[in-house]
């Protein structure tokens, strides 16, 4: 996929939703993303987590660098922008931390949960999905958003509708990503059909080339692709799944975990979570649908 300027990537990430609900205000500033207040002398008593942070002097987030609109680092400046990207920065300076003592690190959806029992990262904002499998490896705070998976066809493709006319064509997605799973757990296509790669931005190559049919992923995430290459691609059928993202960090550092959640319920309410989706994917116009904080 050719490279894009950054206005053009902001552009795709403005045009990321346009069906995600009618709550909220359409963006329509077209201005920067709110900077964060730093909070000072936080205190996480029991978080071996923010131990190690404190320690570093710097938080290291695990992000995903190839989602336009979400989290996608531009190939000129080298510079990390998307919904994702506001919400790990928001994070970080609820912690203690600015925007110059961040570390993004890009893991592929395969090796999040490594990343994080590893101690790899600090924490992950990416398109992220949670579920009762992954729940038995990570922690997770949100959701912070709610998304739906569906397809990303060729634009002159008029046999593929939805995910009911799958059978016999070739569909891609990214390695241990959900979506990948629910192809293969429902039979939606043979499985010598399925093609897996580590990032979706190879899928979206082959599906330019035409060595495979469709990409399924988040609607969120093929819209910012669609809207890159509006005369090559399109987005096609209804979601057919709800994909709630959250923040992963360390299974048993519960005091962060709660922490997390206060930070997210506490910009879903003071408005700071609408002011980040207005500046990334609410460029669009399209209205956004807060998600409910699920606390455990």
């Amino acid at each position: 996929m050719r490279a894009r300027t950054l206005a053009a990537v902001l552009l795709a990430g403005g045009l990321a939703l346009t069906a995600c609900g009618k709550e909220g205000t359409p963006g329509d500033t077209g201005g920067t993303a709110p900077s964060q207040a730093v909070a000072s002398d936080v205190k996480l008593d029991g978080s071996p987590t923010f131990e190690k942070i404190k320690s570093r002097g710097r938080v290291v987030i695990g992000v995903k660098e190839d989602q336009p609109g979400l989290g996608f680092k531009d190939p000129t400046t080298n510079k990390y922008s998307g919904f994702d990207i506001e919400i790990a920065k928001l994070v970080a300076a609820k912690l203690g931390f600015a925007e110059d003592k961040i570390d993004y690190k890009a893991i592929a959806s395969a090796g999040r949960e490594q990343a994080l029992i590893n101690g790899d990262v600090d924490y992950y904002v990416g398109t992220y999905t949670i579920n009762a499998g992954r729940k038995e490896k990570v922690g997770f705070a949100g959701p912070y958003y709610t998304a739906g998976q569906d397809l990303l066809v060729r634009k002159d493709d008029t046999a593929i509708t939805g995910k009911d006319a799958l059978k016999g064509k070739k569909v891609c997605s990214v390695t241990g990503s959900t979506p990948i799973k629910k192809v293969k757990e429902e039979g939606l296509t043979e499985p010598e059909n399925i093609t897996e790669f580590q990032n979706y931005s190879q899928c979206v190559s082959k599906l330019a080339e035409g060595s495979i049919d469709a990409v399924t992923t988040d609607d969120a995430i093929l819209k910012g692709y669609a809207a890159q290459e509006p005369d090559k691609f399109k987005v096609v059928g209804k979601p057919f799944s709800n994909e709630p993202y959250g923040i992963g960090l360390s299974k048993e550092d519960t005091v962060l975990r709660g922490k997390l959640f206060d930070i997210l319920e506490a910009a879903l309410k003071d408005g700071t979570w609408q002011s980040i989706y207005d500046s990334t994917l609410g460029k669009s116009g399209s209205a956004a649908t807060k998600p409910l904080i699920e606390r455990y």
